[in-house]
C-alpha cells in the first residue's frame, strides 16, 4: 500500500495539511520547502536544494566543514579521556556537532561549543531554537476540529506568534549581515544571488524559511540517529569490534576522508540497520490528498491526511528476518525491497538531505570508533526504550551515557 501511495498516487499525496501552528505561524505562511503546497514554488525550492545544497559535488566541497567540526568534538572528548576512561553523555555533543555543521553551511557561523556559552548572539539563537522544538511538538485542537480553528484554548498560539517574530528578526539579521559580506560560501549568499536575478520570487521570507527547514531537518535528526547507533554498538560489542577492525584495516591511523567511505562497507551496514530499527521519524511527515484517489482498493477522499508508519514497516516480520534484532549483516548482500526501508520517506516529498545525513553519520561514527575505546557505564545492557514524549523524532528514553578512552591517533599526537 505504501508503494501504491508513492507511485500511482504520489502527485495526489504530495501536499501537506494546513495546520495553524507548524504550517502557518512557523513556516512563513506555508512557503518553506517542507510546508508549501505541491506546485511551482515547491519544485523550484526542491531543485535549488538538490543542485546548490545537496548535490554530490556540493556536499563533497563542504567536507572540510564536517571534518573540522568532528575534529573539534574529538579534541574535546580527548581532553577529558586522555588519562583513562571518562563518563560522557553523547546526545548534547552530537547536537552541538550537527547544529554547527548546518549553521556553517547556511550562514558561516558557529553557535555551539564550550567556547561559545557566553556569546550573546549564540545564546540568543540557542534559546530560540530550543523554544522552537518545544512548541513544534504541541497539538492545536483546531487542526483536528475545524470549527474551533481560531479558538486558542491555551496561550499556545500566542506563544507561537511571539516565537515566530523572534525567529524572523534573528534570521533577518543574518540575511542583512550577508548583504554586506557577499564573499562567504554559504546558503544565504546563494539565495541572495538568486534574489538579485528574481527579487519578486526569492524574497527574504523564502530565504528565512529555507534557513528554518535546514535547521529543523538537519540537526536533531542526525544527532538522534547517532545516539541510537552508539547505543546499539555498545549492546553488541561483536559489531563494534568488527567495525573497528574494518577501520584499522582500511584507514589505519590516518584521519578518515570521504574517499574512504566506499571501503567502509560494514560501517554503512551499521548505519542502514540503525535507521531500519530506529527510524528517527517513525511516522513520516504528514501527506495530504489533493483529490480523490484509490489506495489498496479503498476510496480515499480529497482532504484526507496520510500517515506512514515507517517504524512498523521496517520491523515487519513478513519483510525482515528476525526484525527486532540488530544485525547489520542483513545489508551486506544489498538486497532489500525499495519500499521496506524508508527512513527518509519516499516519492516527491522524500527528504532531500539523506546524502548529507549518511555522510555525517559515516564520518562521525567512523572517527569516534577509530579514535576512542568505548564501553558501557555498568554491566547491564543499555536501555533501548524509546521516548514517550510526543514529538517529531523518536529519541532514547534514557540519555546515552558511555565510558570513553582515547586511542592512539595522529589527530591527538
Amino acid at each position: 500500500m505504501v508503494e501504491e501511495c508513492f507511485t500511482k498516487n504520489d502527485i495526489v499525496l504530495a501536499n501537506r495539511p494546513d495546520f495553524i501552528g507548524g504550517q502557518r505561524i512557523l513556516s512563513y505562511s506555508k512557503t518553506t520547502m517542507g510546508s508549501v503546497e505541491y506546485g511551482e514554488l515547491w519544485r523550484n525550492l526542491r531543485r535549488i536544494s538538490a543542485i546548490e545544497f545537496f548535490s554530490t559535488s556540493r556536499l563533497t566541497s563542504l567536507f572540510s566543514i564536517r571534518r573540522d567540526e568532528v575534529n573539534i568534538l574529538m579534541r574535546r572528548l580527548h581532553s577529558i579521556s586522555s588519562h583513562g576512561y571518562a563518563k560522557v553523555e553523547l546526545r548534547p555533543m552530537f547536537l552541538d556537532l550537527t547544529s554547527n555543521v548546518i549553521l556553517r553551511m547556511v550562514a558561516g557561523k558557529r553557535y555551539y561549543g564550550e567556547d561559545l556559552k557566553d556569546n550573546v548572539e549564540a545564546k540568543m539563537f540557542r534559546e530560540i531554537l530550543e523554544e522552537f522544538f518545544v512548541h513544534i511538538t504541541m497539538t492545536n485542537v483546531g487542526d483536528f476540529i475545524p470549527i474551533l480553528q481560531w479558538v486558542d484554548f491555551s496561550p499556545h498560539l500566542r506563544k507561537l506568534d511571539g516565537l515566530s517574530k523572534k525567529m524572523d528578526m534573528f534570521f533577518q539579521g543574518l540575511i542583512d549581515e550577508h548583504r554586506n559580506d557577499r564573499e562567504r560560501n554559504t546558503m544565504i549568499n546563494t539565495f541572495l544571488t538568486l534574489q538579485e536575478q528574481q527579487p519578486e520570487y526569492y524574497t527574504d521570507d523564502i530565504i528565512k524559511g529555507h534557513i528554518l527547514v535546514m535547521l529543523i531537518a538537519g540537526t536533531e535528526t542526525v544527532a538522534t540517529a547517532l545516539e541510537w547507533a552508539f547505543a546499539n554498538l555498545l549492546n553488541h560489542p561483536e559489531v563494534l569490534n568488527k567495525a573497528k577492525a574494518e577501520l584499522d584495516t582500511q584507514v589505519g591511523d590516518n584521519s578518515i576522508e570521504e574517499s574512504d567511505f566506499a571501503k567502509l562497507q560494514y560501517l554503512q551496514c551499521i548505519i542502514s540497520e540503525t535507521l531500519r530499527l530506529h527510524p528517527v521519524a517513525p511516522l513520516l511527515a504528514l501527506h495530504f490528498a489533493s483529490a480523490d484517489c484509490t489506495i489498496g482498493g479503498y476510496l480515499v477522499p480529497a482532504g484526507t491526511a496520510l500517515l506512514v508508519n515507517a517504524w512498523a514497516i521496517q520491523r515487519d516480520p513478513k519483510v525482515w528476518d528476525d526484525p527486532s534484532s540488530f544485525k547489520p549483516e542483513r545489508f551486506e548482500s544489498g538486497k532489500f525491497g525499495a519500499y521496506s526501508l524508508i527512513p527518509f520517506g519516499m516519492g516527491r516529498r522524500a527528504c532531500p538531505g539523506d546524502g548529507l545525513a549518511k555522510r555525517m553519520m559515516t564520518l562521525t561514527l567512523g572517527s569516534f570508533i577509530q579514535s576512542f575505546e568505548w564501553d558501557r557505564v555498568g554491566e547491564n545492557k543499555i536501555d533501548m526504550n524509546e521516548s514517550r514524549i510526543a514529538g517529531i523524532t523518536m529519541c532514547k528514553h534514557e540519555p546515552l551515557e558511555l565510558m570513553c578512552k582515547a586511542r592512539r591517533n595522529k589527530l591527538f599526537s
